[in-house]
């Protein structure tokens, strides 16, 4: 059995120096948030990122950097081990939405001329709430307790308040959301290493620049740490422009999912968003991403929250299920549907018939350039 890894630090990779056309999001200051004042301020300055951007900025929210830069450390040495390790944890059923574990790269063919395949690898790591196995490498093992306090954090010290706010926001008792959304509960929540290995100049010009095209993820909200490498771009609700995504130091970046537009009826739309080659002064090295994904408990029912007087005023009271006459899915059900859609092998990145595809019965994904 060989010995525990020393993760020792990590050091960011500097900032690209080129002035790129950055998307300008509203920072929630969390340490507001302990008076009814600078909850109510709190929560108009979040419908007001979430209608207007999608997208938003969190400081102040009691997790130390030095925590942070624990689990980017880990992250690095987990994409170290040998592939035939990683290969150990693919999720049984992986064809078939499940996601816990290794997700391996290649699963994708990103240009059908060239062949050239994503380089994009995921370990996601579910609740530590007794409702999931964890068996892990024993790098994640060795590491686990640290792990589980980080998760936990980012729920009381992140989710609960943003789901809190959004309550407050919509004319809700302030716990509504946070009923739904209780780490003791069986969801599908997950904590995310990801790497993105970089790609030549030529691979990218083959490729126009994109990795990840267009789409919208399908929890409540998705929780992005701070990471320098440039990818990411956002396409803004108003203008339908997309704009980059610009680190910003001691920060989280939020944007709001499918399930919360589906409880919203449409009044919060799920963030389009997509991952582009780097800027040029950034090609050079790989991308390293920590993200945690909040989802509604397993058996919450995905109808619009006809209580809310926020809802009922401005006429969002039927979301994409009940327009369209066909039964409400559970979350569960919701998840594992677009899990398996996401996780389809082969196929190739401009496949409109799959960038179409019926999720379920009165829901289809729709093309996002």
């Amino acid at each position: 059995m060989p010995g525990q890894v020393s993760l020792g630090s990590y050091t960011f990779v500097p900032e690209t120096k080129e002035n790129l056309d950055w998307a300008e999001l509203i920072t929630l200051d969390l340490s507001k948030y302990n008076t009814p004042e600078g909850k109510h301020e709190l929560a108009q300055f979040l419908i007001k990122a979430l209608r207007e951007k999608g997208f938003f900025y969190v400081k102040n929210f009691n997790i130390s950097q030095e925590a942070v830069n624990r689990q980017f450390s880990v992250g690095r040495e987990l994409y170290e081990l040998p592939l035939e390790e990683k290969l150990k944890y693919v999720p049984e059923g992986l064809d078939q939405g499940q996601f816990n574990g290794y997700v391996p790269a290649g699963r994708r063919i990103l240009d059908e001329k060239s062949g050239i395949r994503d380089r994009v690898e995921i370990y996601n790591i579910p609740k530590f709430n007794g409702d999931f196995k964890h068996n892990h490498p024993q790098l994640i093992q060795d590491n686990i307790e640290e792990i589980e306090q980080f998760a936990k954090l980012l729920h009381s010290e992140v989710l609960d308040p943003l789901h809190t706010l959004l309550a407050i926001a919509l004319e809700l008792p302030e716990d509504y959301f946070r009923n739904i959304h209780k780490y003791e509960v069986k969801s599908e929540d997950h904590l995310r290493y990801m790497k993105y290995t970089k790609f030549s100049s030529e691979e990218n010009e083959a490729l126009g620049n994109k990795w990840v095209r267009g789409h919208t993820d399908l929890g409540s909200f998705t929780l992005l740490f701070r990471q320098p490498v440039a990818a990411l771009q956002i396409r803004d609700p108003v203008h339908n422009e997309w704009k980059w995504v610009k680190p910003q130091d001691a920060t989280l970046t939020v944007n709001a999912c499918d399930a919360i537009s589906f409880l919203t009826g449409g009044y919060v739309k799920s963030t389009i968003h997509r991952v582009v080659a780097p800027p040029k002064d950034q090609q050079h090295v790989d991308r390293l991403g920590l993200l945690y994904f909040s989802r509604p408990h397993n058996d919450v029912v995905l109808k619009t929250v006809a209580e809310s007087p926020v809802l009922q005023r401005e006429g969002f009271t039927q979301n994409e299920f009940e327009k369209s006459g066909n039964s409400t899915p559970t979350v569960e059900a919701w998840t594992f549907a677009k899990q398996k859609w996401q996780r389809r092998k082969d196929v190739t990145i401009e496949d409109k018939e799959h960038r179409t595809a019926q999720i379920l019965p009165g829901f289809r994904e729709q093309i996002y350039v």
